[in-house]
């Protein structure tokens, strides 16, 4: 009884880990990926510029918009999209789990037996007769020379 009670309580954690709200890409997916800010996308070469208020309130507009389009979208897609890739994700481990490691194995023990018939072709066949033609290209002589 201990034991089951002790085997829920692991697979109950697998499933309902605390997730950590500070740092959300801890193997830094999106490193370089999304890291986008106002001065990675606009910039003003020097001799160009515009007002100060302008670029002002163009890093304002472009920082809030970016940051409310992205809460907005992912308030309204990212529960869809996560079910979506958890199906997915579901399907690949499911078709690698049932069927790719199957076949995988399946053709290492077929492709067992023929490469032992394969290696017994060419140690019969094949060895005698490179043998036989390295004896004869071991007598020549390749010299070179200069000539000015």
């Amino acid at each position: 009884m201990m034991a089951e009670d002790l085997e829920a309580q692991i697979v109950k954690d697998i499933h309902c880990k605390e997730i950590d709200l500070v740092n959300r890409d801890p193997k830094n997916i999106n490193e370089d990926i999304v890291k986008v800010d106002f001065e990675d996308v606009i910039a003003e070469p020097v001799g160009t510029y515009s007002f100060d208020g302008v670029w002002k309130v163009s890093y304002t507009t472009f920082t809030v918009s970016k940051y409310w389009c992205y809460r907005l979208l992912s308030t309204l897609l990212g529960v869809p999209l996560a079910l979506l890739w958890g199906f997915l994700f579901a399907c690949i481990s499911f078709c690698h789990i049932w069927a790719v490691v199957p076949c995988i194995k399946s053709y290492l023990i077929e492709i067992q037996c023929i490469s032992h018939i394969y290696s017994l072709c060419i140690r019969t066949f094949c060895n005698p007769l490179f043998a036989a033609l390295g004896q004869v290209c071991s007598s020549i002589k390749v010299v070179l020379r200069k000539e000015v």
